[in-house]
């Protein structure tokens, strides 16, 4: 790591523990007992979209799992290795969260990769990762065809958000939680270049700003 780079994260580490552990009232004293949040927030790798700051939320607010273009892939028995299953699976029958939001965003470089395609190199992990929206691509192309790439790509956001949800329903689980509990699933979508916040109306099967 660059010398200069690790003194400013040790920087930041040590305003972090100032604001969290150099107080009498630590919110790691209650932490150190246990994590309850009520939210999983299946987020974007991308830097620029990191949900506890979106939110202005405090340690042990959510449990985030974070992935390239935000994806969630269907419910697969024995399907080898599964970072976001397991923590799906985990958020919803040990932590037993209220609400599973699947978050997008602007200028999303995995959606970018779905839509340009695999080109020679057909096994790549990103490629393979991001076929988990190949049916959202093609709802798009066969809806806007005609439009630009950015606007393909812009759309290919929305349409990936709805395709993660439809695959949470899958999970046995996680159906049985909305079912049992009332657990809700929500579509968001971050729009970073207007600083705009979006939600999915599943009902109508659109995207509208939220209030601020």
């Amino acid at each position: 790591m660059n010398r200069k780079e690790l003194v400013r994260l040790v920087a930041g580490f040590k305003r972090f523990r100032q604001k969290y552990f150099d107080v009498e009232t630590s919110v790691y004293r209650k932490l150190s007992s246990g994590q309850t949040p009520k939210t999983l927030i299946i987020g974007c790798s991308d830097s620029r979209v990191d949900p506890a700051l979106l939110s202005s939320a405090s340690p042990g607010d959510l449990f985030i799992v974070r992935n390239v273009a935000n994806l969630v892939p269907p419910y697969e028995e024995n399907g080898g290795f599964h970072g976001v299953s397991s923590a799906i699976e985990f958020a919803v029958l040990n932590l037993k969260v209220e609400n599973v939001i699947v978050l997008g965003h602007r200028q999303c470089g995995g959606i970018r990769a779905l839509m340009a395609g695999p080109g020679e190199n057909k096994s790549t992990f990103i490629s393979r990762w991001v076929s988990i929206a190949e049916d959202a691509k093609q709802r798009v192309l066969a809806k806007y065809a005609g439009a630009d790439p950015d606007e393909l790509c812009h759309r290919c956001e929305l349409e990936s958000i709805r395709t993660s949800l439809r695959n949470l329903r899958t999970f046995p689980f996680v159906q049985e939680a909305i079912e049992t509990r009332q657990m809700n699933l929500i579509g968001a979508y971050f729009d970073l270049e207007e600083g705009r916040l979006l939600e999915l109306n599943e009902a109508t099967g659109e995207f509208s700003a939220l209030p601020l």
